[in-house]
């Protein structure tokens, strides 16, 4: 998948003043340049929150159509695949996005980690409709991410990286106020969150439970169980099923590598092991996907 620095250049977009990490980014956005992100198709390896501040978007997300208006805010997480399908034409919004691993990495985010609702980690509440409040809230927080993006200061990159940690704990609160509270025991949410950072690192490669329970120290049943515990019924597998598809129709849309070259890369036993996973995955062949572009 495109890292956020690769997915920037590629979109030939703006950086920040000075030198850029490629860890956080803010921008302003509207219906052209929302369609303009179906290029990509979602194999982005960042996390990203978009707030709605005027007209709607439609987009497909996860195979969900969802529809967002003024006050509703939009998370989405490595892995899925999102296609804008429609938006006004006076669409516009303004979009945080963190690096992947960066993110993950926050002592915000291990700190406040929330059963089933945190959105850097759990996928099944995309959408979150703010009241006022917190809508004043988080506009005023982007306003200031872009206010220190377009910043000389020297440590304006710094301040961007610790005002996204701020973001991502107040998005939290707000999320924890929406939906009904649960909370997990600390050791549950640390190793899901072990979990959640061994994935990117390993899915090509291990497809198998057995490893990530061995790399956590726990057992396999262990493991199955605190995944569908705290994701609301997702399995390890679903998780590694879903980034080897989005891979495999990375490699198919954007290289020029052969079936085989890629059920190679990521270490399917046989081709046609291959080919039947995608077919399960995707409902056609992967040099069926590849004509269709």
């Amino acid at each position: 998948m495109y890292s956020l620095k690769e997915f920037w250049h590629l979109r030939n977009l703006p950086v920040p003043e000075g030198e850029w990490d490629g860890n956080v980014i803010c921008i302003e956005t509207n219906a052209e340049w929302t369609f303009g992100t179906n290029e990509t198709r979602g194999f982005l390896s960042c996390y990203t929150f978009t707030i709605v501040t005027r007209g709607w978007v439609t987009i497909l997300y996860n195979k969900r159509e969802l529809t967002l208006h003024k006050g509703d805010v939009y998370l989405y997480s490595p892995g899925l695949e999102v296609i804008v399908l429609a938006a006004s034409d006076d669409y516009s919004g303004i979009c945080l996005l963190g690096d992947e691993q960066f993110t993950l990495e926050l002592p915000s985010v291990h700190d406040s980690i929330r059963a089933t609702y945190l959105s850097v980690v759990v996928l099944e509440h995309p959408q979150l409709t703010m009241n006022n409040e917190d809508y004043r809230h988080v506009f005023e927080l982007l306003q200031l991410a872009l206010r220190y993006q377009k910043s000389s200061l020297p440590n304006a990159n710094e301040s961007l990286r610790m005002l996204y940690s701020i973001f991502l704990n107040d998005l939290t609160g707000m999320m924890e106020r929406t939906i009904s509270e649960h909370r997990f025991p600390k050791r549950v949410e640390e190793l899901f969150l072990g979990f959640m950072h061994l994935l990117p690192r390993h899915f090509a490669e291990h497809h198998d439970i057995g490893f990530y329970a061995s790399e956590l120290c726990i057992t396999t049943t262990y493991l199955s169980r605190i995944v569908r515990q705290v994701s609301g019924g997702r399995t390890v597998i679903d998780y590694i099923n879903q980034l080897l598809l989005m891979e495999a129709t990375y490699l198919l849309r954007q290289t020029s590598l052969s079936v085989a070259q890629i059920a190679e890369q990521l270490h399917f036993a046989e081709t046609t092991t291959f080919a039947r996973f995608f077919q399960r995955m995707k409902g056609m062949n992967p040099k069926e996907f590849r004509k269709r572009g």
